[in-house]
């Protein structure tokens, strides 16, 4: 009697309401979503460093393209800061970019004053695009 106390509170997978017919085209588009293809334009391999500042102080070793690109790959991922300097760190090598990776207190120090495209919440893939006028988030076909 005990299982049944609790029935009307149990989590149960709902009956599937609509059959698959097309299995080939279902299954291609489950493998698609894996699918990950990322390059770099000459020019924002040129603006991966930052431009030295004048004056007195430290100076920022990476560009506000840099960290933007890093914490955006960390938002579309929903990685933490170690993980993201992970993912770019074999982005890049499986690239053959000679880059510097920023490292996680970077990413977090510069994550307070700079402004990172969130992706939206839906089904529909995202592409980011790096290059010499910025990074930005777009749906398909855009």
């Amino acid at each position: 009697m005990l299982f049944k106390a609790n029935a009307d509170r149990r989590h149960h997978i709902p009956k599937q309401r609509q059959r698959v017919t097309n299995w080939a085209e279902y299954d291609a588009s489950l493998r698609a979503r894996g699918s990950l293809t990322v390059w770099f334009t000459a020019e924002a391999i040129d603006g991966w460093r930052a431009e030295a500042r004048p004056g007195r102080g430290g100076q920022a070793k990476y560009s506000d393209l840099a960290i933007a690109t890093a914490l955006t790959l960390r938002a579309v991922f929903r990685l933490a800061l170690r993980q993201t300097e992970g993912l770019i760190g074999s982005v890049l090598q499986l690239l053959g970019l000679d880059l510097a990776v920023p490292d996680h207190s970077t990413l977090s120090r510069r994550a307070e004053t700079l402004m990172v495209p969130q992706p939206k919440a839906g089904s529909k893939p995202v592409h980011l695009l790096v290059d010499s006028t910025g990074l930005r988030l777009c749906g398909p076909g855009e």
